[in-house]
């Protein structure tokens, strides 16, 4: 693909890339297929697709990094004219960080836990024997202050650990535009971000973008992506399926695949839809009526908890309704896993209670509590760390139904694949290890797992964040037809709030352990009141704010 310059000097050229693993040179296994596209100064080209597309590799390959076991050919890959293939170690030394600057996904990964993030970013410029030790000092100051890094001296002596999702991310952004290359690689920037993180972020590459630096940005986010990027090229299976300006793709997609992944993004505009061709699952009802949907199953009265000297959740009180899903949203540290903890009894709350069907529950005596927890369920965001390593999805399956004091009308077997059909599974996959699965199948098992005991409340905690967005559209629309046909009430956890709006009937906000603001989901995001709750619904990426530079 060549695209008309309408910028800067070209600075990436690539012509027929393909990338493949070692083996049969006959039968090749390709990760890569003949992807080609041009890179000019000042652009921002993104990388788009799905897990296993190939966009990350396609990436790393302008780095050297595309990884041991691979080869990589192509007619033409070139950085400034000249070619990066077959360059050795010690040259691709000379061009990382002072030609192509490379961001990671996880910053908390990325960056060394045990030195302080001002000696990371100084030993970019120390491998290019850049300044004397005073003057990578101040360097260090400067380019913190220049991402937007408050208190530039004292975060520069912290360690990662010390340091918000946000602060990590911009340190690292940092540490790779230290030299200030030509070209920046951000590879999945803002995944798991809050959402006004994830703005302040992408306005620090929209800078970069602004002062003549390329940019290729990976992500499967297409939202994110219409706030920055120029041109777009989609991938799937190692090939580009689409390509073409940003408002081309996000506003008019050709492709079927491109149309999916527009189609499957949740938000205001998708309230009561579906997001995937997935067919709605079809379950044997429920012998418990849910007819009554004003009955009041959970209930927080002025929940308090400390931890030593800080306050997680505030004077915070809530009802859940039958068949109702209440969306509980807020950024990282604001108190929602603590509420969702105490909802589940899991944690003890300092002062106040919950309730369940006007019964004590947060506060009951063990026995109390053991008869209705099989009624509460919960799925978490990575259900592999929830199952027991070392159990097949049919050991997983039937613990559950040992817990269920429901009359069985079949074996637990039968009802075991009952319950994989039930969320879009089938008997095979019975005898299989969770590490196996995808992540959409494990997250299947652990939503056939919490509906095993007839649960009339599942608490989903970030239950569909780590998913790619085909696969996440899947799950909602299973949890959406989960609750038509079983009444079953959900309280819905998420730092996304295109996914809570999708969902919720009611959602309440969080900020600092407090709920700030409460109500109906269209009132709060379409009318908010409190300035938090205003400046998390204006940070949110939408599809229809494309920024065509």
């Amino acid at each position: 693909m060549s695209i008309t310059n309408r910028y800067g000097d070209k600075i990436i050229e690539a012509r027929n890339l393909n990338i493949r693993t070692f083996g049969d040179s006959t039968a090749p296994h390709h990760i890569v297929k003949n992807v080609s596209f041009d890179l000019y100064r000042g652009q921002c080209i993104a990388l788009v697709g799905e897990s296993g597309s190939g966009k990350s590799v396609t990436a790393r390959s302008l780095v050297g990094l595309a990884g041991e076991q691979l080869h990589v050919e192509a007619d033409a890959l070139t950085l400034q004219g000249e070619t990066l293939l077959n360059r050795s170690e010690k040259w691709w030394r000379r061009v990382r960080g002072s030609k192509v600057g490379l961001i990671l996904q996880d910053a908390l990964v990325s960056l060394d836990p045990l030195r302080p993030v001002g000696k990371e970013i100084a030993e970019a410029l120390t491998l290019h024997n850049w300044g004397t030790r005073a003057s990578r000092q101040a360097k260090v100051l400067s380019l913190l202050e220049e991402v937007g890094v408050p208190q530039a001296a004292l975060r520069a002596s912290q360690r990662p650990g010390e340091l918000s999702g946000g602060l990590r991310q911009r340190a690292l952004i940092a540490s790779a535009i230290a030299l200030h290359p030509d070209i920046l690689i951000a590879d999945e920037p803002t995944t798991a971000l809050d959402v006004t993180v994830q703005a302040q972020v992408l306005e620090v590459l929209k800078q970069m973008r602004a002062r003549g630096t390329s940019i290729i940005l990976i992500s499967h986010d297409l939202a994110v992506v219409a706030k920055i990027a120029d041109h777009i090229l989609v991938m799937k299976g190692g090939s580009i399926v689409e390509a073409g300006s940003a408002e081309e793709v996000l506003r008019q997609p050709r492709h079927p695949y491109t149309q999916g992944l527009i189609k499957a993004i949740p938000s205001e505009r998708t309230k009561g839809q579906r997001l995937s061709e997935s067919e709605p699952v079809l379950l044997t009802p429920r012998v418990a009526s849910f007819a009554d949907s004003s009955e009041v199953l959970l209930e927080a009265r002025h929940i308090f908890k400390r931890f030593g000297q800080y306050t997680a959740v505030e004077d915070i009180s809530f009802q859940l309704r039958r068949g109702e899903t209440l969306g509980i949203v807020g950024e990282s540290g604001s108190g929602k896993t603590t509420l969702s903890r105490i909802a589940l009894a899991l944690t003890t709350p300092d002062r106040g209670e919950v309730l369940f069907r006007g019964q004590a529950w947060s506060n009951a005596s063990g026995a109390e509590q053991r008869a209705i927890r099989r009624r509460i369920a919960v799925v978490y965001q990575d259900p592999l760390s929830s199952f027991d390593p070392r159990w097949r999805v049919r050991d997983i399956l039937l613990d559950a139904i040992s817990l269920d004091r429901h009359p069985a009308t079949q074996s637990a077997e039968a009802r075991a694949i009952g319950l994989l059909e039930s969320v879009g599974l089938h008997a095979g996959h019975l005898h299989q290890r969770p590490a196996r699965l995808s992540g959409g199948q494990r997250q299947r098992v652990a939503i056939a797992r919490a509906i095993a005991t007839h649960p009339e409340i599942i608490v989903l905690d970030e239950a569909v964040s780590a998913l790619d967005v085909t696969v996440q559209a899947q799950i909602l629309d299973l949890l959406s037809d989960l609750q038509t046909q079983l009444g079953v009430s959900y309280l819905f956890i998420s730092h996304d709030l295109g996914v809570i709006h999708h969902m919720s009937d009611r959602v309440l906000v969080m900020q600092n352990g407090k709920a700030i603001e409460q109500g109906n989901a269209d009132e709060v995001f379409y009318q908010p009141r409190h300035p938090y709750t205003q400046k998390l619904v204006a940070s949110l990426p939408r599809l229809g704010a494309v920024d065509v530079a």
